[in-house]
């Protein structure tokens, strides 16, 4: 467990650094997941906390954890409403003429018995919102700052690829997975209701390289 950060801990949460690589549900391929762990970061508490939501294998960044059944119910629902905010920092393969925007692409899931499952643009999918902002520049290739409005699989990777026409640098199935992805949860705010809200931020990690100064 040495190599996840506690970002922030109280009675009732737990805000963790989850590392690129570490998947949070356990895979197929027995590889092992942060629900392997949980028990770990009980840190004196009767039971393990409660993984509230999720982020993909390869992304890195602030992950909520519940530390008992009534606070895992309040975030889960405040993840329901859309009342959590999420700030994620991403490097995308190119860079858009604009400086921000919003990306409005609704989802839907395919499978195949070749290629697995992936998401992909479609009319009748899942609504799905992204605000993004350009943050710097470099070498032709853009940092980015996305602010998911929803929460569905995979939502900034396919609005990164079909909804700027720029896929995230590295990501293994909407882009060319030729190095680590880029894609990092660098904020979470979640409100509380007799507390001050969870405000916690996750520095970029080394695998952004130059880009670790850049962050806006």
């Amino acid at each position: 467990m040495s190599d996840i950060a506690i970002l922030f801990e109280d009675a009732e949460a737990l805000v963790i650094d989850k590392p690129a690589g570490l998947p949070v549900d356990r895979p197929k391929d027995g590889t092992t997941a942060l629900a392997d762990l949980v028990d770990d970061l009980r840190f004196g508490f009767a039971r393990p906390p409660g993984i509230v939501h999720r982020l993909d294998r390869d992304t890195s960044g602030c992950l909520l954890l519940a530390r008992n059944h009534g606070a895992h119910r309040r975030f889960s629902a405040a993840f329901g409403e859309g009342a959590v905010q999420k700030t994620y920092l991403a490097v995308i393969e190119g860079v858009p003429a604009a400086d921000d925007g919003v990306i409005e692409l609704a989802l839907s899931k395919i499978s195949s018995a070749s290629g697995g499952w992936r998401m992909i643009p479609a009319k009748k999918g899942k609504p799905a919102v992204t605000h993004w902002t350009k943050l710097d520049v470099r070498d032709g290739r853009a940092l980015v700052r996305f602010e998911p409005k929803t929460g569905r699989t995979h939502q900034l990777r396919v609005h990164a690829a079909s909804g700027l026409g720029m896929p995230i640098v590295g990501d293994p199935t909407y882009g060319d997975g030729r190095v680590a992805m880029l894609l990092h949860a660098s904020r979470i705010v979640v409100p509380r209701h007799n507390k001050p809200a969870i405000d916690v931020t996750a520095p970029l990690p080394d695998r952004f390289g130059r880009w670790t100064n850049a962050e806006g």
